[in-house]
């Protein structure tokens, strides 16, 4: 976890992490990466247009966790508002993806596999939100 060890060095943090939303910043980031790909699946499966849907929220769910992931690793004047709203959203981007990934997992791996990594991003961004006191 290279994320947790520099935002240790930061002179705003000085050493006092919160374990939690580091842990939620990197699950962020792969999840993000695990939409993209799911997306880039889903558009070459025949039935595309079945899968409209499923692509995009998977897209959705890629940016608003980009963004949370982002916002999360900024600490100088940190905004803490702001991240826990962020973290928030994000937790409903991938509830939203997850359920309609979990839709088509029997039928698509690239699916099942993007619900499960939605899932696991969902809890931990709404575990890391209500560690976050403004």
């Amino acid at each position: 976890m290279e994320i947790s060890r520099m935002i240790a060095t930061h002179p705003d943090v000085k050493g006092s992490i919160n374990d939690v939303l580091v842990r939620c910043i990197d699950e962020c980031i792969s999840c993000a990466q695990t939409c993209v790909a799911c997306a880039d699946a889903c558009m070459a499966e025949d039935m595309v247009a079945d899968l409209r849907q499923c692509i995009r929220l998977a897209l959705d769910c890629a940016d608003v966790c980009a963004v949370a992931g982002k916002l999360g690793v900024r600490r100088t004047g940190s905004n803490e508002i702001v991240i826990r709203q962020a973290m928030e959203l994000c937790a409903v981007a991938c509830m939203e993806c997850g359920e309609e990934c979990a839709r088509h997992g029997d039928q698509h791996e690239h699916c099942r596999i993007c619900a499960e990594e939605c899932h696991r991003c969902e809890a931990l961004c709404r575990e890391a939100a209500a560690s976050i006191t403004p």
